[in-house]
């Protein structure tokens, strides 16, 4: 079974707490890093091997500096990072919201849980929809 390496972008810190501890307990994901927004992101991709780039970008929607939203320009923009897969994940289930992330080059979009505990569910419902688009 593939694990992915994965850069988690998330400001809210409880919210990061209980992804990072789920993804962990799942086995199928190998967190290589986190963030608090997009600027911070472009920081900590910068300079990096490619190698060293993750698989995969899961990033909230909404934080201070630069959102989601940038982050899909931004990296969909630059010639090292528009091959990393970025799935967007925030609480709003308003379609139009999910739709303008996937126009914009979101790989996926995925609705946080309403609990911290069900998070278990949403590590393997990600890596299930990781299975179907990241390439190997």
């Amino acid at each position: 079974m593939r694990k992915y390496r994965i850069l988690i972008v998330e400001n809210d810190e409880d919210e990061l707490f209980f992804m990072k501890e789920s993804f962990n307990e799942s086995g199928l994901f190998d967190i290589i890093g986190d963030v608090k927004n997009g600027n911070t992101l472009f920081e900590w991709l910068s300079g990096k091997p490619a190698e060293a780039l993750p698989d995969l970008i899961l990033s909230d929607l909404n934080m201070p500096g630069k959102n989601g939203y940038d982050i899909l320009a931004e990296i969909r923009e630059n010639e090292h990072y528009a091959h990393i897969p970025v799935v967007i994940t925030s609480t709003s289930s308003i379609k139009s919201v999910m739709e303008k992330c996937l126009q914009m080059g979101a790989s996926d979009y995925l609705v946080k849980p309403e609990s911290f505990i069900d998070y278990s569910s949403y590590a393997k419902d990600l890596y299930y929809r990781c299975s179907l688009k990241v390439p190997d």
